[in-house]
């Protein structure tokens, strides 16, 4: 197990599921065998309904096996459901012989193969995994810290036991995937109120919603807030973009803070943007500076290149233990891509991209080619739009060394056409170092 990551598997990474359909128990019995033992995980039945009902639980990547006659129905009359229903699943049937009954099935049936009977033991678990799609494997960031090694990062580590010795309340700001939350649970882990309560609450989800009941002196959303506070005295609260409060919920946690003085530290993740709504008082700032008795800012990761590398191999490391497989490794070409990359979706994005690189890179090297970056961004920033020639020039430049000169890529990035690139670069007379 990897140590700093909770790892999740879909099931149908390792452990694709295989949905049998046979009225034979015994045949039943000795599929779900080989299966299993073959790193599957089969869930039986023996007629159409009931093959129904586990059918619509199956996840992405999942294989059916049914017989060709069943004691409701044929594979047929199966299959034809599972179109209507809009599942695509492929479907083995399994057949007593080769003969006309497996030639219907698989012309106008819809099962994509077929194993003999008398041949399962030797047939189908090759055939199930002709057809089996491993998911893509999912690493979830736990609560521990990822190696670094940037200054930066160093500076944090030692502001987060600084913060933790104290009993302060705290904000961590960074973007959107930038590792926020890892940093606030460490500053509880490393204080003296460990052995106390946690209670984490995202500030823009259910666990805050609720409505006004003018017969009550208080509304649900008050009774909710105290709650969180009776149920983590001594303790602490970890409130989740902290700038998501509306007006309402920021007086009753300001009300409650004010008033009531629980034996609670809170500590809050907010993105930046929660600067701006204290300067334009759409955040209560008597509020804001109650939270921010301390804080530490959470650096975006394309201003820490230096930890890429580090924590990409620490992904590829968790990746190969995990999964089996031979422990992966980034080349120079593959490391100076994922360093030009600007990185909108910070940690959590080179997650994704690594991983994926690992899972479909057909050696143990992974390469720029590799490597698929996501260029489907939201709106970029004042900062990456186009304007004086002097700047225009500037930001042209820049994101073609970001895409490593790749003029598609750029031109996507600035949100420009291909032939509008292709002019500047002419027109200002650029050319790569």
């Amino acid at each position: 197990m990897c140590p700093y990551f909770l790892i999740n598997i879909n099931n149908n990474f390792l452990m694709n599921k295989v949905l049998i359909v046979d009225a034979s128990a015994s045949d039943g019995r000795i599929m779900a065998g080989l299966l299993t033992r073959a790193g599957y995980d089969p869930v039986v039945t023996d007629c159409i309904e009931a093959g129904k009902v586990e059918a619509a639980k199956l996840p992405p990547g999942a294989v059916i096996v049914t017989s060709m006659r069943l004691s409701d129905g044929t594979a047929k009359e199966f299959i034809n459901w599972l179109k209507t229903e809009g599942y695509k699943f492929p479907v083995i049937a399994i057949v007593d012989n080769l003969n006309t009954d497996a030639v219907d099935v698989m012309r106008g049936g819809g099962a994509v193969d077929v194993v003999q009977r008398l041949a399962i033991d030797k047939q189908l678990t090759e055939t199930v995994g002709e057809y089996s799609k491993a998911e893509h494997i999912v690493l979830t960031l736990d609560n521990q810290l990822l190696p670094r090694k940037s200054e930066e990062w160093q500076m944090i580590e030692e502001k987060i036991k600084a913060i933790a010795a104290t009993n302060a309340n705290a904000i961590i700001f960074g973007e959107c995937g930038s590792g926020k939350e890892q940093v606030a649970h460490q500053i509880y882990l490393n204080s003296s109120r460990e052995q106390k309560p946690i209670t984490i609450v995202d500030a823009g989800g259910a666990a805050l919603v609720g409505r006004h009941n003018p017969e009550n002196e208080r509304s649900e959303i008050y009774n909710r807030i105290e709650g969180y506070f009776q149920k983590s005295v001594g303790g602490t609260i970890i409130i989740k973009n902290v700038h998501l409060l509306t007006f309402e919920k920021q007086s009753v946690l300001l009300h409650i803070l004010e008033t009531e003085h629980p034996d609670v530290r809170v500590i809050c993740t907010a993105e930046p943007e929660l600067l701006k709504m204290v300067t334009e008082k759409t955040f209560r700032p008597n509020l804001f500076f109650i939270l921010r008795q301390s804080d530490i800012a959470v650096p975006p990761l394309k201003e820490t290149a230096e930890d890429i590398p580090v924590i990409a191999d620490f992904f590829l490391k968790c990746y190969a233990a995990q999964t089996g497989k031979p422990r992966k490794h980034l080349d120079a070409s593959a490391i100076k891509a994922l360093k030009l990359y600007p990185w909108p979706g910070n940690v959590r994005e080179l997650k994704d991209i690594v991983l994926f690189a690992a899972f479909h890179a057909k050696g143990d090297t992974i390469s720029e080619d590799d490597i698929n970056f996501n260029l489907s961004e939201p709106e970029m920033p004042s900062a990456l739009s186009l304007k004086d020639p002097a700047y225009e020039k500037k930001m042209i430049l820049e994101a073609l060394n970001r895409m490593n000169w790749n003029k598609t890529n750029a031109a996507k990035l600035l949100g420009i056409s291909r032939s509008a690139i292709d002019y500047k670069i002419k027109h200002y007379g650029l050319k790569r170092d």
